[in-house]
């Protein structure tokens, strides 16, 4: 499928939703005050996975998810677990810096969260993006747009580093969520996740993984919709094993 069938898809998905959008929205909000909001990891926003002399690099950009909500700190969530999948592949230490902010979408990740980036060169990317691309209801063109122009300041910034992509959130599993809003979200997480596929197929060093068939979702959430510290470790796992079996870099 295309972008342009992906797009009309959308809208004509948005037209026929339009007459219940309100209740839609009613049942959103209710379900944000029911599920509350939970804190950023604390402690510092680095730190260094595994021991020995000549470490590599790793940066962590996104949503609430590289915010670590759901964890104590960075260390044990998405940036920290990462760093230390990245260790025991390469054999050597990952000095990690991470920069995440809840509610981010990708347009505001590049407003606001860019910035922050450290001037330096990275070995390795981790960009934690999606959830609120799809709980915000971007469409196909704008989450290609502004997806295309971050993977490109990144590699400006970072020219020799690989570049990973966390997936689009798995919707359909958030026991958070009620329906009809899970599955009318779900239907369009998997369009962005079709779009990114697309997107990184073609582009040098960047990897993107893709939805999972199969999660192990026992332990797995923290409130319902964000990991727990367990989510995380179980995440970066299988992240870094689907990167070694099906990518080089």
């Amino acid at each position: 499928m295309s972008l342009t069938k992906w797009q009309r898809k959308f809208i004509i998905g948005a037209a026929l939703l339009a007459p219940v959008s309100p209740l839609l929205y009613l049942q959103g909000q209710f379900t944000r005050l029911r599920i509350g909001v939970l804190p950023d990891a604390g402690g510092p926003n680095e730190g260094v996975a595994g021991e020995g002399s000549d470490p590599a690099s790793l940066f962590v950009i996104g949503e609430s998810t590289v915010a670590g909500l759901g964890a104590r700190s960075h260390d044990v969530a998405l940036a920290g677990q990462f760093a230390l999948q990245l260790h025991r592949r390469l054999g050597r230490p990952v000095e990690w810096h991470v920069v995440g902010k809840s509610g981010v979408t990708a347009r505001r990740t590049i407003n606001e969260l860019l910035p922050r980036m450290p001037e330096r060169e990275f070995d390795h990317i981790l960009v934690g993006l999606g959830g609120n691309d799809v709980l915000k209801l971007s469409s196909p063109k704008r989450w290609r747009q502004d997806m295309t122009e971050l993977l490109t300041l990144l590699r400006r910034r970072s020219p020799n580093a690989a570049i990973f992509l966390s997936n689009c959130p798995m919707i359909k599993l958030s026991p958070a969520l009620p329906q009809p809003i899970r599955g009318i979200l779900w239907e369009l997480s998997k369009l962005h996740d079709a779009n990114i596929r697309d997107l990184t197929s073609g582009m040098d060093r960047v990897f993107y993984y893709p939805q999972p068939r199969e999660l192990v979702i026992e332990g797995f959430f923290a409130d319902g919709i964000h990991p727990s510290e367990k989510g995380y470790s179980d995440w970066a796992a299988a992240m870094m094993e689907y990167f070694e079996k099906n990518h080089e870099w």
